[in-house]
């Protein structure tokens, strides 16, 4: 980025004002979000990294950049490495990297808006061990230092009916109260903000990609509520959606309202995973008592209702239909020369806006042709923007938000006629996909108990992927929602009928090319004669064809054959009344069977 060392010079400049030998900038936002608005973007400001998750540390000498294996390779793509040290938080956390170069008396700085309780906790843990401290600012250098900073956005809130959430507000306000109050808690503090527009049943334009407005709110064991967001955000229209049971205040005044229930000895309910440390500080120095533990919004929000489920399956066959019309287009055009990553981007995005209901995207696409098919969250711009070529692979991640569902599909294509290696690959991916997708599990089973069935088709070649296999998605909300999963790291979450999941194994070699197979996938009750247990099991949401082109029929085993026929099968009958009929001959032919 052009202005990164003036940029990372003038932060110096004030750190070194305000007597701090350095600051931890996060790339989040103050209700931890993973996608922020652009005022929150202070990380990309700084260094000119794009990725969803990551953080830098700057110090008076030194500065590094923390990534996961998602962004190994974009983050040398986009951050200069003369001025960030790559860093690898799987290996290294900023704490430590922070204890390796801090000296005696030197204080560390953080806005304590940003960054959650436990990771400055043990953030001071480290630093006092070296004789430094942690030390919250009151105000963000990063911000003294961003002369154009956009300022948070003030669209109003939009109401989202119930005719697509399934609950109304009065219902969600009463059933969350009941949960604060079977917490021991007078009161909750609901921080993330998708917690907000589910449980208010409203949604919002302030972050790209994910429907909601910024406001916190507080939920009342007796059903009541109060929302704090800025008043031009609220319109007749969501006042009278609200309701009696929920007062609105200014954004501004929540942090003195969480001093007013420290000095009433409220005892509040806290999620320690989406709530900021500043939060916690205003509480209990007020005298409240914290109770921790999970937003209570969390759970009926990841189980989707009846009403959710049936939007989700009729949002996943209009979006079955923009796909199809796009791949059909791809077959045709690609082999041509012609197009780029960002024409496929733009294509697609065009016939998912002709679909009923389309509100946006759910994230920023991923298109990535040939090596850089191999960047797991690659994004392409003019800079890097490549031709899909003959003999390449062409990966698209993309998704759509609508009124009645949110969407994640991945496909990988070949352009031409694909090597022996790729179609091994895809079609070890492939047999992962479909072991996800056909496993039976008994009730009480977690995500990361099935992560190596998808796994093991890879594990068996000497391979593997530096990504998790599955998240949670949103009903038009995030299109990464918790708090289920399926992955390797540690994660309690049951996996229970109505949590709706992404199914998508991968491989990458780097330099080279990407493979990635996605579908999302609802948990559901299975009961068969003779089980002897509560037993669960997916359906498959997504409709798209499988490019056969790559798949090598003798790698799989007769049925997982039948279950890719059967997939195709129900493709081709459930779109081909929908699509062009130019599209569903290719359609047809895209799901023949093996």
């Amino acid at each position: 980025m052009p202005n990164a060392a003036e940029r990372l010079s003038a932060l110096r400049a004030e750190l070194t004002a305000r007597g701090l030998a350095g600051f931890v900038v996060p790339l989040t936002d103050e209700h931890m979000s993973e996608y922020v608005g652009e005022y929150a973007k202070r990380l990309e400001w700084l260094t000119g990294f794009t990725g969803s998750a990551g953080s830098a540390v700057v110090l008076a000498d030194s500065a590094a950049i923390f990534v996961d294996g998602r962004y190994t390779l974009q983050v040398r793509d986009q951050v200069d490495g003369s001025l960030y040290e790559y860093q690898s938080v799987l290996e290294t956390s900023p704490a430590q990297w922070l204890g390796e170069r801090v000296g005696e008396g030197q204080k560390i700085g953080f806005d304590p808006w940003y960054h959650t309780r436990g990771w400055v906790e043990a953030t001071r843990r480290t630093l006092a061990a070296k004789g430094a401290e942690l030390v919250a600012v009151e105000s963000n250098p990063v911000d003294a230092v961003w002369a154009d900073q956009p300022k948070p956005p003030l669209d109003p809130i939009l109401v989202h009916d119930d005719a697509y959430t399934g609950m109304s507000t009065e219902e969600k306000l009463a059933a969350t109260g009941a949960a604060v109050g079977a917490a021991g808690a007078n009161a909750a503090v609901i921080a993330a903000l998708d917690s907000v527009a589910w449980l208010f049943n409203i949604r919002g334009t302030d972050v790209a990609c994910t429907p909601v407005a910024r406001a916190f709110a507080l939920s009342f064991a007796d059903g009541r509520a109060e929302l704090f967001t800025e008043a031009e955000k609220i319109t007749p229209a969501v006042t009278q959606a609200l309701g009696d049971s929920v007062t609105v205040h200014p954004r501004e005044r929540f942090a003195d309202r969480l001093a007013e229930l420290g000095a009433e000895k409220a005892r509040v309910l806290v999620d320690p995973e989406s709530t900021v440390f500043a939060v916690f500080e205003r509480l209990e120095a007020a005298g409240a008592v914290i109770i921790e533990g999970r937003d209570p919004c969390v759970m009926p929000k990841a189980i989707k209702n009846p009403v959710e489920i049936a939007g989700s399956r009729a949002a996943h066959i209009r979006d079955g239909v923009a796909l199809s019309r796009f791949l059909h287009w791809l077959h045709i055009e690609a082999p041509k020369g012609t197009v780029t990553e960002l024409d496929a981007d733009a294509r697609l995005l065009s016939l998912r806006q002709e679909a009923n209901l389309f509100r946006d995207v759910s994230f920023p696409a991923i298109t990535g042709a040939g090596p850089n098919g191999a960047i797991v969250h690659y994004r392409s711009t003019p800079k890097t923007n490549r031709p899909l070529k003959v003999g390449e692979l062409f990966l698209i991640d993309s998704g759509g938000q609508y009124l009645d569902g949110t969407t994640d599909v991945t496909r990988t294509v070949a352009v031409g006629t694909a090597g022996a290696e790729e179609r091994d690959r895809f079609t070890r991916v492939l047999k992962g996909h479909i072991a996800l997708a056909t496993a039976r599990f008994p009730s009480g089973t977690t995500g990361r108990q099935l992560d190596a069935l998808a796994r093991l088709p890879l594990w068996l070649a000497g391979l593997d992927y530096d990504h998790g296999t599955g998240h949670g998605v949103g009903s038009y909300l995030s299109v990464h929602e918790g708090p289920q999963r399926i992955g390797k790291t540690v994660n309690d979450t049951v996996l229970t009928p109505g949590m709706i999941l992404s199914n998508e194994p991968g491989y990458y070699k780097t330099g080279a090319y990407g493979i990635r197979i996605e579908n999302l996938v609802l948990t559901h009750e299975d009961r068969r004669e003779g089980d002897e247990r509560p037993m669960l099991a997916f359906e498959t949401l997504t409709m798209a064809p499988i490019d056969l082109a790559l798949v090598e029929p003798r790698l799989l085993t007769p049925e997982e054959k039948d279950w890719l026929n059967a997939y195709h099968r129900r493709v081709i009958e459930t779109l081909a009344p929908l699509v062009p009929e130019d599209t569903r001959g290719w359609l047809a032919a895209a799901t023949r069977p093996l």
